[in-house]
């Protein structure tokens, strides 16, 4: 009798499960990307001059609204918004900072070192224009990169100024 009332509520739990197996209906076909800075300057400064954002209108959220939506304690939010080309469509990376209330560093020795979002990866047209920003910036590339990834493609690796990882991936010409 045990087994036989095991089974149903098995059964039960895997029909429940496979209503869940149905395909998500999005509205939008990119995942917007939020990212708390040290120095939201210097890192807005970094994603546009060395990375190649467009910074577009951001927003504010009240400390009472960011509270109330479980997002902060009591914390005004001032979000800058940048932006991969000029498609409406395209995936916006959201950088915020709260001077009153510095958050603590991830261990970001490597992207396995703290569970989470460890890395942003950033499709890009021309790998030798990138190189050219990086190097003129003075970013340190983190190992053997730009490397290989077969044919024209490059992988180059780095840290942003707050030690996020960030990998840029792309054709060189020559």
């Amino acid at each position: 009798m045990k087994l036989h009332a095991f089974s149903l509520i098995t059964l039960g739990l895997l029909s429940s499960l496979s209503l869940l197996a149905e395909p998500a209906k999005f509205s939008k076909a990119v995942v917007d990307i939020g990212m708390v800075a040290g120095n939201i300057e210097i890192t807005a400064k970094f994603y546009t001059e060395v990375i190649g954002l467009t910074e577009v209108k951001g927003f504010k959220a009240s400390a009472e609204k960011a509270t109330s939506f479980g997002l902060t304690d009591n914390q005004p939010a001032d979000i800058r918004v940048f932006m991969l080309g000029d498609d409406p469509g395209s995936t916006r990376l959201k950088i915020m900072s709260f001077p009153k209330r510095q958050g603590a560093r991830p261990d970001q020795g490597f992207i396995h070192s703290t569970i989470g979002i460890s890395y942003l990866t950033i499709m890009v047209k021309d790998m030798d224009d990138a190189l050219a920003r990086l190097k003129k910036a003075k970013v340190t590339l983190l190992g053997k990169t730009p490397a290989s990834l077969g044919g024209n493609n490059r992988i180059t690796v780095f840290h942003d100024p707050d030690g996020n990882f960030v990998e840029l991936i792309g054709p060189v010409k020559g």
